[in-house]
């Protein structure tokens, strides 16, 4: 996957903006951060994951999810694009846009 690609994926969804985070190209939803791009070009950041959730990603897809101790004590993850396929970073960045969206998005995005 690419930023792109995450990009084309999040736009489909009500609410979604381009924007910036950090000097990076981001997603927000109602200004609020949905992801952005890391300085490597190849990591997405990507809140809204429980510490607990995001130790269970990593310990298991090493490859794919990491943090930094930068992260540490925050509920996100990073996740290697170039390693990524779209059944990774899809549910999460849904769930996440679903928690950022007004309720009447949700519900007509859901409703079809």
């Amino acid at each position: 996957m690419t930023f792109d690609d995450v990009r084309k994926m999040a736009l489909a969804w009500p609410e979604v903006e381009d924007g910036t985070s950090y000097g990076t190209p981001a997603l927000k939803v109602r200004k609020k951060l949905l992801a952005r791009l890391r300085e490597d070009n190849d990591s997405l950041v990507m809140p809204g994951v429980p510490l607990d959730e995001r130790e269970m990603l990593v310990e298991s897809q090493p490859k794919i999810f990491y943090f930094t101790d930068h992260y540490r004590d925050y509920p996100m993850v990073l996740i290697r694009l170039s390693k990524a396929k779209r059944s990774h970073v899809e549910p999460l960045l849904r769930r996440h846009w679903k928690t950022l969206a007004s309720k009447a998005a949700v519900k007509a995005y859901d409703k079809g």
